[in-house]
């Protein structure tokens, strides 16, 4: 199936089957008679490794952030939760002419290599003292994509356009599992009830895609070649941040 025609169809499903996420998440936080619901969420750096075939075409690592939110009820070590999260593999930086009409005008010329990702999750975590130790078994996908855009030479280097060159979706799956290490408790009555340090890492497996990488747009005699990659795109992320338990 051609990936470009298949792409929305799976975006659309994923859209929904995340906004279903966010349903569940809102029963959740709704207290029953007999239980109260347990929140938390969190913000962290993430490092992105390629493994397998994906490792072969790379030789880079992925950089950026994750924000992520999960409830239960109090008493049970099981979660349901949506993970979001956003990475850099590959950044090119040169400066061109404006126009071939007017060369005494450079501006910067800018691409990334991005991966954007979005996975529900359950979770086992059990409370313990101190520390909540847990493991996930995830579900989404991973939508890769290229962008350039032109930028002012100026030091705010105002961005003055954008275009997408090339992108593809994959299915997304796999398993993780980390810590939440107890910071503080503030002793506000309104604020959160405690503040964690997050530790973790994922192991995402995800079907074959086609993308582009650093070096894989060729420019020559006023045409754009690009030097498409297909592999599976498995890879292991490294994360830490801060966690706030509600």
């Amino acid at each position: 199936m051609n990936a470009h025609r298949f792409r929305p169809v799976f975006i659309g499903r994923m859209a929904r089957t995340l906004g279903l996420a966010a349903i569940l998440l809102g029963a959740l936080s709704i207290p029953t008679a007999h239980a109260q619901v347990h929140a938390d969420g969190a913000m962290k750096l993430t490092f992105g490794l390629p493994r397998a075939e994906f490792a072969d075409q790379l030789d880079s690592f992925g950089f950026g952030g994750s924000l992520s939110a999960a409830a239960g009820f109090t008493g049970s070590p099981l979660r349901i939760g949506a993970d979001l999260g956003f990475m850099i593999y590959g950044h090119e930086r040169r400066n061109e002419p404006f126009s071939t009409t007017i060369p005494d005008v450079t501006v910067d010329v800018v691409t990334d290599n991005s991966v954007a990702t979005g996975h529900l999750f359950l979770r086992f975590q059990p409370d313990f003292p101190g520390m909540k130790p847990y493991a996930d078994a995830l579900f989404g996908f991973k939508y890769l994509f290229t962008e350039t855009r032109i930028e002012s030479e100026q030091f705010d280097q105002n961005e003055v356009v954008r275009s997408t060159n090339f992108d593809d979706t994959a299915l997304s799956y796999g398993f993780g599992g980390g810590v939440k290490i107890h910071l503080f408790t503030p002793t506000a009555e309104d604020a959160p009830a405690s503040v964690y340090l997050d530790l973790g890492a994922k192991y995402l497996m995800g079907s074959e895609a086609e993308y582009l990488k650093k070096g894989s747009i060729r420019r020559e005699d006023g045409t754009v070649t690009f030097d498409v990659s297909r592999s599976r795109t498995d890879m292991l992320l490294l994360q830490f941040g801060l966690g706030i338990t509600f």
